[in-house]
């Protein structure tokens, strides 16, 4: 095989390189850098080149800092630049006549943070067992999401699509075949992956759809979006304008957005997350959940679920010697009313008040809505299939869990790229992770997991459990499930 395989593009000629049997194609951008007049805009279409274009690094991050203060549970490197609205193409066979099924990935972070060059979304897996794999740079944070006078609403959910019509224009040239895309994310990932499902414009750019852990704003109204407009100028003393924001430095939109998305008193009544995509009537018509209850979301099969401690420790961790009160307190804020109070209350018997907050949490972003969903597509009968991910970590920082991110070099089946074994411990079983991405790549190949794994309905609600010994399980999450639909949502 040739050392430098090159692909030519609708734009111009790519150059990449064999890692193994790989070939790579990094950086490759599918619109202009967003800089100038253009930072705040639509994306728009690269000016087409003749000559090779060295597509063998990484190019530019919108991600800037990585989240807090320490390292991230992701490897998420950050890489300066501008052009930062790029592809990352894996492919086993860079040739037209390969036909092979495509895997999208959406990276998360909050919608603020966040990498497509981890080395956690390597495409050598997936490459091993035919599938082509593609990673997408977007717009975070203010530039990608707040809403201002100028500018579209919902950049970052535009570049999102940008990508899209770059992958159906282009992904024949690597070996995918456009007609079999799935598009898949986790945490801001799959929600922007669920968001997708409700945004008509993007209907026709992908066949299926992987959501993990995904989460999205609540309430993610129009009205909610412009909350936070109006806060962004209450906490920065700046309006919400493209002319006020257009050429201020990196650092400097850096620092407004800790100011806009700093906890603060009053400000329980905002979603959770602030800078994320919200209703604007156009782009995206109506509320993401709202969507699936009445079916205007498409009907694509859909693999969904969540980790069982997804933010637990953030709660035990930050405030170990919580009250009960404070427990009711977070479950009547999340909207539980005081039966379902009581009822989760019960459920939870004999854990600490910080364990409970932390459940709730995890449940309230998480586990609730990904049961919803799948929930108000057994209604209508569409293919679902549901998973909650059930092994429990051995590493010292987060032992006896299964967190956040931990499911994530098993469906990729990396238990040995960097920093995985500080997330899963020295034990990660390696038949989980066989099982796991076994049944992604089923279901991006046929459309179907496999078998092994039933599809989600009113009459049965099987649910895979993703355990050292997989196993599928009637509505284990039933007590969840009963509890959660007595929710209320709240509004802005």
């Amino acid at each position: 095989m040739s050392q430098q395989p090159l692909v030519t593009t609708t734009l111009g000629p790519v150059q990449g390189f064999w890692q193994g049997r790989s070939a790579r194609f990094l950086g490759i951008p599918y619109a202009k850098p967003p800089v100038g007049d253009l930072r705040f805009a639509a994306p728009e279409p690269p000016e087409a080149w003749t000559e090779p274009l060295a597509a063998t690094a990484y190019g530019p991050t919108a991600q800037r800092r990585t989240f807090g203060d320490g390292p991230t549970i992701i490897p998420e490197p950050s890489i300066p630049g501008d052009d930062v609205l790029g592809v990352n193409v894996f492919t086993p066979n860079p040739s037209p006549d390969a036909a092979l099924p495509v895997l999208v990935w959406i990276h998360g972070g909050g919608f603020v943070a966040g990498s497509a060059a981890s080395p956690w979304y390597d495409g050598a897996a997936f490459n091993r067992d035919g599938v082509v794999l593609v990673s997408l740079g977007y717009r975070l944070g203010i530039e990608g999401f707040l809403h201002l006078e100028g500018a579209p609403d919902n950049r970052g959910v535009l570049d999102w699509i940008a990508a899209l019509r770059w992958v159906r224009d282009n992904i024949a040239a690597f070996g995918g075949d456009p007609a079999k895309v799935t598009i898949a994310g986790q945490s801001a990932g799959g929600g922007a992956v669920q968001t997708l499902m409700v945004t008509p414009s993007a209907h026709d750019l992908f066949r299926a759809a992987i959501s993990v852990s995904g989460a999205v704003m609540e309430p993610q109204s129009r009205a909610a979006g412009l909350a936070v407009s109006e806060l962004f100028t209450s906490r920065t003393g700046l309006p919400a304008t493209v002319a006020a924001l257009r050429d201020l430095s990196h650092d400097e939109m850096q620092r407004l957005q800790d100011l806009v998305t700093a906890p603060e008193e009053g400000a329980a009544a905002l979603p959770g997350l602030l800078l994320a995509p919200f209703t604007d009537g156009e782009s995206i018509p109506e509320d993401v959940h709202a969507a699936f209850r009445d079916g205007s979301a498409a009907p694509a099969p859909l693999m969904l679920g969540a980790t069982h401690h997804e933010f637990n420790a953030a709660a035990e961790f930050g405030m170990p010697d919580a009250p009960i009160e404070a427990a009711v307190g977070i479950l009547g804020s999340v909207g539980l009313p005081p039966e379902g109070i009581e009822a989760y209350l019960a459920l939870h018997d004999g854990a600490t008040p910080a364990q409970v907050i932390g459940q709730a949490l995890t449940d309230s972003l998480f586990r609730a809505t990904a049961v919803s969903i799948a929930e108000a597509r057994a209604d209508r009968e569409l293919p679902t299939w549901l998973y909650t991910f059930e092994w429990l970590s051995s590493a010292p920082m987060f032992g006896g869990k299964a967190f956040h991110c931990l499911d994530l070099p098993f469906a990729f089946d990396l238990l040995a790229a960097e920093g995985a074994e500080n997330a899963t411990g020295p034990d990660a079983p390696q038949k989980l992770a066989d099982a796991m991405h076994g049944a992604w790549v089923a279901f991006i190949r046929d459309l179907d997991p496999g078998p092994q794994w039933p599809r989600y309905t009113r009459a049965h609600r099987d649910t895979m459990v993703w355990d050292t010994t997989p196993r599928v399980a009637p509505d284990p999450l039933g007590p969840e499930r009963r509890i959660w639909t007595t929710r209320r949502t709240p509004t802005v």
